[in-house]
């Protein structure tokens, strides 16, 4: 399970993590049409949902149910690119100029802190801090999982952007 979480989370942040790096900051900063946001922005709003390492790293119980039980329903949700969705408005991006090196930097950094909870925490347990509408509770896992698809939608959203740049 842990091997197999770590992987999907290296493969999607590095794709994320290239695919920024490979636009200038003027590309990332550019609105590619009416009613989207930049790159940038994509990649700030991602940065602020990475913030759920503090609610991995948080009030926690064991589990008293498949840990990877919400797994699916997360991927249908997210991995389901005709349905729009609406942002919280605590991960909603910032609307400034956002650096590129600044983004990377704050990005890589979460994900290795993702990266170390995966290697060194139970996965198993449950997140008290923080509860999804309608889902309720997460693992550690979930969670994990829940940020894996959540960055692999924005990514397909950072595709489409790049072709209107």
């Amino acid at each position: 399970m842990k091997t197999e979480l770590f992987n999907q989370v290296e493969t999607t942040t590095n794709e994320l993590i290239q695919l920024i790096d490979s636009l200038s900051e003027e590309q990332l900063n550019k609105i590619p049409f009416e009613g989207s946001w930049t790159a940038a922005q994509v990649g700030d709003h991602l940065l602020k949902s990475y913030s759920v390492a503090e609610t991995l790293s948080g009030n926690i119980k064991t589990t008293e149910r498949n840990p990877e039980e919400k797994t699916e329903i997360i991927k249908k949700v997210f991995l389901d690119f005709n349905t729009k969705m609406e942002s919280p408005g605590f991960i909603i991006p910032s609307d400034t100029l956002i650096a590129k090196t600044d983004l990377l930097m704050a990005l890589k950094n979460r994900i290795d802190q993702l990266k170390e909870i995966i290697r060194t925490q139970d996965l198993s347990q449950t997140c008290l801090d923080f509860s999804i509408p309608g889902l309720g509770e997460f693992t550690r896992s979930e969670w994990l999982y829940f940020m894996v698809y959540h960055s692999q939608r924005h990514i397909h959203q950072l595709k489409n952007i790049c072709t209107f740049i």
